[in-house]
Order: C-alpha cells, then sequence, then structure tokens
C-alpha cells in the first residue's frame, strides 16, 4: 500500500547531502558520510549521515546516528529538529518544498462532486497533475529517451497523462491525446500551474499538431523544480534542456523556466549564493540570460553563465553524448564549485 510519508522519506534519503546541505550546513562531507557535532548543528565529529548506500536495512542512505548520546534517526527528524516543526503534516509541507513537490492545493471551498475546475486556474492545474501518472514506462518515458534523456522518469516534478485535452487555437473541438505534465511550483513548493506537453502516438517525438506545448495556471516568477537546490542552483527554459545537464552531471540542482520570458522573471531563493543560467543559443536567450543576472548580481548572488556548443543542451547530448558534454559542462562551472559537482 503507498505511503506518502515512506515516500517522502525515501526521496529524502535519495538527495541525502542536499537535506544535510541545507539543514546542517556545519558539516561538511567525508567520504559517503556527513559529519556534523549534532542535531543543532554545532561543529565537530559525533553526528554522521549516510549518504550512499542501499535504499534500507542496515547501512540505508539517509540513515543518521549521533555516537555521542545514542541517538539515530532518518532525515525527517533532522529537518524537525533543526525547524521546530511540531505538526506532521507541516512537517511533510517542509520536506515537501525542499525535494521541489507539488504541494497539495485545497480550494477555500469545496465544488460540487460533478463540477469543474474553471479552466487555466491553479486548482484546475492541480486537478490535472493529480490525474497524471508516473513517468517511468509510459509514452513520456520513450520520449525523453528518444532524445537521450534516461533521467526524466526519476523526477517527481514530472507526470504522464494518456489522455489529456487538446484544442488548437480558434478551434472550438477538443481532442485527448498524451502528454507530458509538468508541475510548476513556487518557493513554498505549492503547485501554481502545470505545462503540457502532447506526444506522438508511439512516444518518438511531440505531436504533429501546431500547438505542441501550452501552460495553465500562475507561471510567472514560479518553475518546473526538477531537483532539489541548496546554495547552487542551475536555471534555463526548456525541461529537455536541463534533463540534458542531469544526464551529463547526476544530482544537478535543476529548474526549468520553461521559457526565455519566464527564465527573466524566475524568483530565486533566498539561501542561493551561485547562480548558473542555462541558455539556448539565441536572442531571445541571452536577453533573458542579461536580466536574469542582473537581478541576481544585485542581491549579491555570484552568477555564470552555461553556453551550449550547439541550439541547447538537448542538442548538444544528442550530437556528441554525455560524456563530452559532461566535459564542456565542467570548462564552464566554478572552480569553487567543480569538485562538489564533479567530483
Amino acid at each position: 500500500m503507498y505511503s506518502e510519508t515512506e515516500d517522502v522519506i525515501r526521496a529524502l534519503a535519495e538527495n541525502a547531502e542536499s537535506v544535510c546541505r541545507a539543514y546542517l550546513p556545519a558539516g561538511r562531507r567525508e567520504g559517503s558520510y556527513w559529519i556534523v557535532g549534532d542535531l543543532q548543528n554545532n561543529p565537530g565529529r559525533s553526528l554522521f549521515v549516510r549518504l550512499t548506500g542501499p535504499a534500507s536495512g542496515p547501512g540505508a542512505r539517509g540513515k543518521w546516528q549521533d555516537a555521542a548520546v545514542g541517538l539515530h534517526g532518518d532525515l525527517l527528524d533532522i529537518i524537525r529538529e533543526r525547524t521546530g516543526i511540531s505538526r506532521f503534516p507541516d512537517l511533510l509541507a517542509e520536506a515537501r518544498a525542499h525535494l521541489g513537490r507539488p504541494q497539495p492545493v485545497l480550494p477555500d471551498a469545496p465544488m460540487p462532486k460533478k463540477a469543474k475546475a474553471p479552466a487555466g486556474t491553479t486548482v484546475a492545474a492541480a486537478r490535472l497533475f493529480a490525474a497524471s501518472m508516473p513517468v517511468a514506462g509510459t509514452l513520456a518515458d520513450s520520449y525523453f529517451r528518444s532524445r537521450g534523456l534516461t533521467q526524466g522518469g526519476r523526477m517527481n516534478a514530472l507526470r504522464f497523462h494518456p489522455k489529456c485535452w487538446h484544442r488548437e487555437e480558434g478551434q472550438t473541438k477538443s481532442t485527448p491525446r498524451p502528454a507530458l505534465i509538468a508541475a510548476v511550483t513556487d518557493g513554498a513548493g505549492a503547485l501554481q500551474g502545470v505545462h503540457r506537453t502532447w506526444l506522438a502516438p508511439d512516444g518518438q517525438g511531440k505531436a504533429r499538431v501546431e500547438t505542441q506545448r501550452r501552460a495553465m495556471g500562475h507561471l510567472l516568477g514560479n518553475a518546473v523544480r526538477l531537483t532539489p537546490h541548496d546554495d547552487i542552483l542551475v536555471v534555463g527554459e526548456g525541461i529537455e534542456t536541463m534533463l540534458s545537464l542531469i544526464e551529463a552531471v547526476p544530482g544537478l540542482p535543476v529548474w526549468a523556466a520553461l521559457s526565455s520570458g519566464h527564465l527573466g522573471a524566475v524568483l530565486l531563493p533566498e539561501e542561493l549564493q551561485r547562480l548558473y543560467i542555462a541558455i539556448d543559443r539565441d536572442p531571445a536567450g541571452r536577453g533573458a540570460a542579461e536580466r536574469l543576472s542582473a537581478r541576481a548580481t544585485g542581491v549579491g548572488i555570484s552568477v555564470r553563465v552555461l553556453e551550449p556548443r550547439l541550439g541547447d543542451f538537448n542538442d548538444d547530448l544528442r550530437a556528441t553524448g554525455k560524456e563530452a558534454l559532461r566535459q564542456h559542462l565542467a570548462g564552464q562551472i566554478g572552480p569553487e564549485d567543480r569538485q562538489r559537482l564533479f567530483g
């Protein structure tokens, strides 16, 4: 039986180092462990968190132990201790926010059972996302693999809907088509909208329609948070472009803003210290990078631009492979982050 709590704990464990950097920043990584003084984030070497290992059982990743006091637990315990959150639903909300997962959207007043949410609203977006399924093993997974991407099935922000309504501009008739569904969330992890990419019936590309992508809800300032971030973030435009970076550098903290206009307006986390902007090689992409860079540097965030060899990073991945893309990115990442991201 599905348990959201177990699912969140499992996801935290898969991102154990990111959790430790965010909630136990006084510690540091040593081999397969995060070492710190105690649960109060004091410097020292008493408490250690396993960053690698099996998903469960002895030596599981995400488990911690404080040798000085004999305490042990999981990463949800660390978040509870460091935030002071006592209500369990609020604790799960905090964990979801760190993971970039959409928070449940509850309307102020429940709608009648058969009533539809107004088209384009946040509630309608939440219903569509909830009605979708995980990507792994679906046509969306096939679509990603046709573009050299193998990590899409692991992203909590991405789902698949086999019969998502599609209507061309100016038309009144809608047709159900398979679609990739992406959650657009705000800084608190609340779902603000979704982005739809309609797919070909065999998953080997986008649908052969004039309007292949469309968003609903509130996108401005928000993003598709593909992987958790801490003090470093990589943000760019398209989902496929940003998944290409993860393909080359697994674990990279990545957001997709979905368009050049939204890239220039994305709201950055307060704790961010270094921002990497992954541009598309076109005037719109460069302009968006300039706007975002100006905003970031204005609040003291260090900025570097990541530039593809071809049109975008998915073009690079498919043309040269992930190892060549990894080497290309390594030459653009700042020396202060190179070991951490590529080590």
